[in-house]
């Protein structure tokens, strides 16, 4: 590379090219590797996924993986909120190819990628892209654990929604349905965080089940409700994927989104969720994704806003 110059097409401080093929092949090779050198890997390999194809309201997610990476452009290697810098071993493996109109292929070809990386001992980040996508992801996972589901994982869904009926409009696929194709797979918990906007049937459907842990912001910004949060989070062990919809901010600062809604969580609220997680040595994180960064206009507020997150999470758990 030239001095002084960078490359807009990947997530700032990405480390160089990698060759999967020979990491799988170092992996096969080597009798002492085995699945717990997945969970403490401090490797992540991010993925673009530029689809918004079954977008309900405000569509041009497609376009977030692009405007999301040159905002990344705008941080010091140094995160002055945690004092470290970031200087853990990421990849940035570009988009993905994907069928516009198509979610299940689309999302086939996500667990098709996201499923090399993890037989490389690389966990995967997604940047979205509308909310759908995530079930590739997390289908990969599930099908490399023991007992083919996510019946050991715990997932931290922030959203402004639950995302949580079964069909939307007919169909089972969908931004609208993604938590209950996650949930289908048998999570040990589904911890979801933000919510503010949902059906009766959703309402219903979580408060019999056992396995969802509700946070909304009513209760979140009352008492000491955003308190027991962190006591939720602290205390969480094993194996967990982080889901974020962009939407669970508040669209005074992040306004493009595919559905905004008022009343949502700021920055300091999810600096101190990393934080708590970070701070928790029983926790493995071994996905994330962002989505929903819905803009094609460079130095967009929610671009900014999202690329600091992934930035954030980078600088604590890689």
């Amino acid at each position: 590379m030239l001095f002084n110059t960078f490359q807009p097409g990947k997530f700032a401080f990405a480390s160089e090219d990698i060759d999967l093929d020979d990491l799988r092949a170092q992996i096969q090779n080597d009798e002492s590797k085995s699945p717990i050198d997945f969970l403490k890997s401090k490797k992540w390999g991010i993925i673009g996924v530029p689809f918004d194809s079954t977008c309900s309201y405000h569509n041009g997610s497609r376009y977030g993986p692009t405007v999301i990476r040159e905002a990344s452009f705008g941080f010091e290697n140094f995160n002055s909120r945690f004092g470290r810098s970031l200087d853990g071993e990421f990849f940035d493996c570009g988009d993905l190819n994907i069928v516009h109109g198509n979610c299940e292929r689309t999302c086939g070809f996500v667990e098709d990628a996201a499923g090399e990386l993890i037989d490389a001992n690389i966990k995967p980040i997604l940047i979205g892209g509308e909310h759908s996508i995530s079930i590739g992801s997390i289908k990969a996972i599930a099908n490399r654990e023991p007992e083919g589901d996510l019946s050991d994982i715990t997932i931290i869904h922030l959203d402004a929604h639950r995302d949580i009926i079964d069909e939307y409009i007919g169909e089972k696929n969908s931004h609208a349905t993604i938590m209950k194709r996650v949930h289908d797979l048998n999570p040990k918990e589904l911890i979801q965080i933000g919510i503010r906007s949902f059906s009766l049937e959703e309402a219903v459907f979580v408060e019999n089940n056992e396995n969802i842990t509700s946070f909304e912001t009513k209760h979140l910004f009352n008492g000491d409700g955003f308190g027991y949060l962190m006591q939720k989070l602290a205390t969480l062990k094993g194996k967990v994927y982080i889901s974020i919809d962009m939407d669970v901010m508040d669209p005074s600062v992040a306004p493009s989104v595919g559905n905004p809604t008022p009343g949502g969580l700021l920055v300091g609220d999810i600096e101190k969720i990393f934080a708590i997680l970070y701070e928790n040595p029983q926790v493995d994180i071994i996905g994330f994704d962002l989505v929903e960064v819905a803009t094609d206009k460079l130095g967009d507020i929610t671009a900014v806003l999202a690329a600091k997150i992934i930035y954030d999470f980078l600088t604590l758990f890689a």
